[in-house]
């Protein structure tokens, strides 16, 4: 008898040993597997078991948590998403999430373990902690400017503060509702499928996710490159530079907006935008001294975030001559996001330094204890304050004598350059109405916001009226409600 007690107790050791090991290789083993598996709903269940964190715009949420009842009981709601979803992005059940609810996740779905009041204290503890917020740098006057404007026009706005790179206005129209993707029922697969199929391409952030030819407002690139080179040593001083002009390397002569561009100096081809004296600037400058100078103002970088990734902005690396020349005029294949033409206006505004641009002022627990806050930093040096200098009295005269007077301001000192953009087949479609700016004013230290406008579908027709026609006012906007006092929370 006691040889079977022996057997079986062995027996028994032997299967308890078994599952441990079992036990080890589904809990350890397996287990980011598993935790990762389509099937296990469990992360998901405890995903959207608490109220999210929320996204705050001048001191109030713009989004919040509605409680279904159903196992994801929590569901994202969305005030004036069609407003903020540039800035917001969506967080689905079904989807997952874009933008700054993709961007600070951890914080808003309470997972970050700086939110934990100890290290390793969600680890240990298994808690689920209530979600953070994230305070924007958004000015929601600003931001209801800059999409009044647009009217649901197709176009973009990016509104900087200069000296620090906080982003004041973040908008792509036409826009949409984050809140009608939020949830997981046929309604939500129906909106992804009409929304994504529509041909205004509505959830496409056309501010940070889009670029276009940036038209007539490179030239302000492009005369930053010939003062630093001192290809243009005297902005007022007559160029060598005829018009006709025959683009080098072709037998296509390059027109001109406005009659005046022969020989005309750099402050008149900034002015009136000359595309004959800026091709032929660029192409003195050569190649490698346009790149060394855009890639200052953040042209080819792709590491750029704010935190949400942004789309390179590109000049190409290698040109032929007659490449060149239209490239420095923003043709050819040069693009640039709404962004970054933002990012070249707070540069000039800012005495050549530029800022890194950023959306998140901080983030915070539920209860109002910061957990990071975003510091200011510089990007690049972009050019010298010498030539910062010239290119900001360019930019005045441009707006106040020039093609941009619409964006003036009663009291204010604003710089601006419009651009128009040439795009389809053949250059036959209506061009992109562009209008990059800075305002500061008169008693003030340094400009307050500079913007960059694109409009898609401009309703003058060509020439340089449609940028300062139809982009233009809506920068004005932008700057007025900008240059207000920052209101009291």
């Amino acid at each position: 008898m006691t040889r079977y007690i022996r057997r079986a107790a062995a027996l028994s050791l032997f299967l308890l040993a078994a599952l441990f090991v079992n036990a080890v290789r589904v809990q350890v083993l397996q287990a980011d597997g598993l935790n990762g598996s389509p099937a296990n709903r469990r992360p998901a269940i405890a995903r959207y078991d608490e109220p999210r964190g929320d996204i705050v715009v001048d001191g109030r949420a713009v989004t919040g948590s509605k409680d279904t009842g159903e196992q994801l009981r929590y569901e994202r709601i969305y005030l004036d998403g069609p407003l903020y979803a540039p800035v917001t992005g969506y967080s689905s059940q079904t989807y997952g999430t874009t933008l700054l609810e993709h961007a600070e996740d951890g914080v808003l779905s309470g997972t970050d373990p700086a939110l934990a009041p100890l290290p390793f204290w969600n680890e240990f503890t298994r808690s689920e902690r209530p979600g953070g917020r994230v305070l924007t740098t958004i000015r929601r006057s600003a931001q209801e400017a800059a999409y009044q404007g647009l009217a649901g026009r197709r176009g973009a706005v990016a509104a900087i503060e200069p000296a620090t790179g906080r982003i004041l206005a973040l908008v792509s129209s036409p826009s949409y509702d984050p809140g009608l993707l939020s949830g997981n029922s046929p309604a939500v697969t129906e909106a992804w499928r009409r929304l994504n199929g529509s041909a205004s391409h509505p959830m496409l952030n056309r501010a940070i996710r889009q670029t276009y030819p940036p038209g007539s407002t490179f030239k302000i690139v492009t005369a930053a490159a010939a003062l630093e080179a001192r290809v243009v040593t005297d902005p007022d001083a007559p160029t060598d530079t005829a018009d006709p002009f025959v683009i080098p390397g072709t037998r296509t002569t390059l027109p001109n907006p406005v009659p005046g561009c022969h020989r005309a100096s750099l402050v008149y081809a900034i002015k009136w935008s000359c595309n004959t004296v800026m091709a032929n600037l660029g192409v003195k400058v050569g190649l490698e001294g346009m790149l060394a100078t855009a890639g200052r103002f953040g042209f080819n970088d792709d590491s750029l975030r704010i935190p949400s990734g942004v789309a390179v902005s590109n000049v190409d690396r290698r040109m032929s001559v007659d490449q060149l020349a239209l490239s420095s005029i923003g043709q050819f294949d040069t693009t640039a996001t709404p962004l970054q033409m933002a990012m070249v206006a707070a540069a000039v505004a800012n005495g050549g330094e530029l800022a890194h641009p950023y959306l998140v002022d901080r983030t915070t627990t539920w209860d109002g204890d910061t957990v990071r806050e975003t510091p200011r930093r510089s990007y690049r040096r972009a050019m010298f304050p010498a030539t910062a200098h010239e290119l900001r009295r360019m930019m005045v005269e441009a707006a106040e004598r020039g093609t941009g007077t619409r964006a003036l301001i009663a009291g204010v000192t604003v710089g601006g350059k419009t651009g128009t953009a040439q795009h389809g087949v053949g250059n036959t479609g209506t061009p992109y109405a562009w209008f990059i700016a800075w305002a500061q004013e008169r008693d003030a230290p340094r400009p307050a916001v500079a913007v960059a406008v694109v409009v898609e579908d401009p309703e003058a027709a060509g020439g340089e009226i449609s940028g300062g026609g139809d982009a233009a006012p809506i920068a004005r906007a932008v700057m007025v409600e900008a240059l207000k006092p920052v209101p009291r929370r």
